[in-house]
């Protein structure tokens, strides 16, 4: 057990291998995070390390974003996809140097992106590794986050950017969340900090406020089924369609330009525990054949569970759908927090 996890037991930590399910009262602490602002441990989030002189090409042929746009200190969405076209994982892609980005994404995939990805980089001049022990990484989200960071570390980033201060690295994400890359010799006393401002909480809080952010997360059981579009990662800007190739490039164009997309990631509630990532979802209107599945799930403040899933337009607009089985509980569908790219806008247009 590394010092780090001693030292949130120590703070009331409830761990389960190296994610923080609680700090002893999870309800307490999503009402936190809907209410006023809540600081998490994001162990669960691996870290790979991308550098090297040709390591801005090397990741602008690999991944649907455009790498070589991104200055040094800014971040964007990127995902990087199968031949096919689907995303095998998605990140939060920071270019830290120069010669030097940073890829964060689902722990899970780590090692698995790792050795693949590894395997493109032939007579680049490219090292791919784990920097996950490099760094603590905090997430503080909700209403009054913003104050938390203030208070900390000065004037929160702008959008896309980066600040770097008190030994930590800082991004805003999309729905009052921001993400700092924490120094670990200097990690217990930025927490104690923040823990006076914000309220200590399991990750499961920082999934809800992703959740509730509509910001998909790939992991195992959803690798290689959604093309970015579907999962919504153009409407993020995760998805560049004025760069060159990259691997599925043709089949997300295609979905674009001529207008093809069936189904869209959406945000819901159900009055259940959370689903499993990858349970399907049904719709009377498509019989016994699945028209959906999970992407994330979550218990809600309040109870039942808050969800993504990608869903088939058809069923999204024929009312109901259901989780699990035709017989299984009901979705209610949310209002998504971000606009969806009109698809009449791409039809008739060459790919």
């Amino acid at each position: 057990m590394s010092s780090w996890s001693r030292f949130l037991i120590r703070g009331g930590a409830v761990l389960d291998g190296e994610m923080v399910e609680s700090f002893g009262d999870a309800a307490a602490e999503l009402v936190a995070a809907r209410d006023d602002a809540i600081v998490s441990d994001l162990a669960p989030l691996g870290a790979l390390s991308v550098s090297g002189p040709d390591a801005a090409r090397f990741l602008h042929g690999q991944l649907t974003s455009d790498v070589l746009a991104l200055s040094r200190g800014d971040w964007q969405f990127a995902a990087w996809c199968s031949p096919k076209g689907r995303m095998l994982a998605n990140f939060v892609l920071r270019r830290s140097q120069d010669e030097r980005f940073e890829l964060l994404l689902a722990g899970a995939l780590r090692e698995t992106i790792r050795k693949r990805l590894g395997m493109f980089v032939l007579r680049s001049r490219v090292t791919i590794e784990d920097a996950s022990e490099a760094s603590v990484r905090l997430g503080v989200g909700g209403p009054k986050a913003a104050d938390a960071v203030r208070a900390v570390w000065g004037e929160p980033p702008a959008s896309r950017r980066s600040a770097s201060a008190d030994g930590a690295a800082i991004i805003a994400l999309p729905g009052g969340r921001w993400i700092a890359w924490v120094d670990p010799e200097r990690a217990a006393g930025i927490w104690e900090r923040l823990s006076t401002l914000a309220r200590a909480a399991g990750f499961p809080a920082w999934e809800w406020l992703s959740i509730r952010a509509a910001v998909p997360l790939i992991t195992p059981p959803t690798s290689d089924q959604y093309v970015p579009q579907t999962a919504n990662w153009d409407a993020l800007g995760g998805v560049s369609f004025d760069k060159g190739c990259y691997s599925g490039q043709e089949i997300v164009a295609r979905m674009r330009y001529l207008g093809r997309l069936k189904e869209r990631l959406v945000l819901a509630h159900v009055d259940a525990p959370p689903p499993a990532a990858g349970a399907r979802l049904f719709s009377a209107s498509f019989g016994d054949q699945a028209c959906g599945s999970v992407v994330n799930a979550a218990e809600a403040p309040g109870g039942g569970t808050d969800l993504l899933a990608v869903l088939q337009l058809a069923a999204r607009n024929s009312g109901e759908v259901r989780v699990g089985s035709r017989d299984g509980p009901e979705l209610a569908l949310l209002p998504l927090p971000y606009a969806i790219p009109d698809a009449e806008a791409s039809r008739n247009r060459i790919a």
